[in-house]
């Protein structure tokens, strides 16, 4: 009877142990399921974030190939450049996607050709020359500057939005020094800023606070990233001309590139020789360059150019309320 009793007592006992071993089991395969799934969630979140990059630069790529062809193409036909988004202190960024031949923007620029033709130079009538970097600030901004303060020159800076305590001292030099401050977008992000109207509406109040929160100066010129004239965007671009209109905001292309975006890389003397030769033609040049943290051939061009504007009698000028605005697509052609 006792050895029953101990029997049944053993696979009792037995029958418990197994049932825990079967509970510490299940216990344990959901806690590694568990921890898999999380470490699987992070990893396909990693290879995300790094997609997410990969295509920003591609798209990126694409912008610039595209922009530089066209660039080269208004080069040969005597019409302005288009602006490229090589910025390396910008994180290129520019998830920007095309959608295709822009007929406006094609119009615009034959607008623009024949614009340019009643800006031609007139003999004995001074010129005005704006010199105007994109981009900044960066770490070659503080060499601008002190250029621009030796020869005794007034600039524009259409800036983008950093703010780091180092920016910010750039920022206010640059309205202290007199010279004009622009707005070129907060993120530069092509793919973030002409995904819609509103997302644009966002990035130009979001910089123009920013700008006056730190200058004091709240800035009411704008350069569309890439050009009013741009391909890239996602949006119709006179849905922003428009709103810009309504806020009392003029933009400003350029009809003279120095070719310091495009893929090619000019020597400073080049970079000279490119500003020189389309400044000869115009009235009213609005030259455009570069300010990042790449463009040190800028910097070392930068001096020079301005010794051979000078050498040629042009005005200096920053842009200012009187400045007579050049844009591939005309503001007044957009109701």
């Amino acid at each position: 009877m006792e050895d029953k009793t101990s029997n049944g007592l053993r696979e009792q006992r037995l029958h418990r142990r197994r049932i825990n071993r079967m509970k510490t089991t299940i216990v344990m395969t959901l806690a590694l399921w568990i921890l898999l799934s999380m470490i699987l969630i992070v990893v396909l979140l990693i290879k995300l974030f790094s997609l997410e990059h990969k295509v920003d630069k591609m798209a990126e790529s694409m912008i610039s190939v595209e922009q530089i062809a066209e660039g080269e193409d208004a080069k040969g036909a005597s019409l302005p450049e288009e602006e490229t988004s090589l910025d390396a202190s910008v994180p290129q960024e520019d998830t920007a996607e095309t959608d295709g031949t822009d007929n406006a923007a094609a119009d615009a620029v034959n607008v623009q050709n024949q614009e340019d033709t009643g800006n031609q130079k007139v003999e004995g009538q001074t010129q005005k020359v704006y010199l105007t970097f994109d981009d900044g600030p960066s770490e070659n901004t503080a060499k601008i500057l002190d250029i621009l303060k030796e020869k005794n020159v007034k600039a524009t800076f259409f800036v983008i939005g950093k703010e780091d305590e180092e920016s910010k001292a750039l920022y206010q030099r640059i309205v202290a020094e007199g010279h004009t401050l622009g707005m070129h977008s907060f993120s530069h992000k092509y793919s973030v800023i002409y995904d819609s109207l509103e997302a644009f509406e966002e990035d130009v109040n979001q910089l123009r606070s920013y700008l006056a929160e730190i200058t004091g100066v709240e800035p009411d010129i704008m350069r569309f990233p890439g050009g009013s004239s741009n391909q890239v965007s996602n949006t119709d671009m006179t849905e922003f001309i428009r709103y810009l209109k309504e806020e009392g905001i003029t933009y400003y292309d350029w009809n003279v590139a120095s070719g310091d975006a495009t893929s090619q890389a000019y020597t400073a003397d080049e970079l000279v020789q490119n500003v020189i030769t389309d400044v000869e033609k115009y009235d009213t040049s609005i030259v455009l360059m570069h300010d990042a943290a790449t463009k040190g051939t800028t910097v070392d061009a930068l001096g020079p150019m301005i010794d051979q504007l000078q050498a040629m009698g042009v005005e200096l000028l920053p842009i200012d309320e009187n400045t007579k605005p050049i844009q591939h697509i005309p503001a007044d052609s957009v109701n």
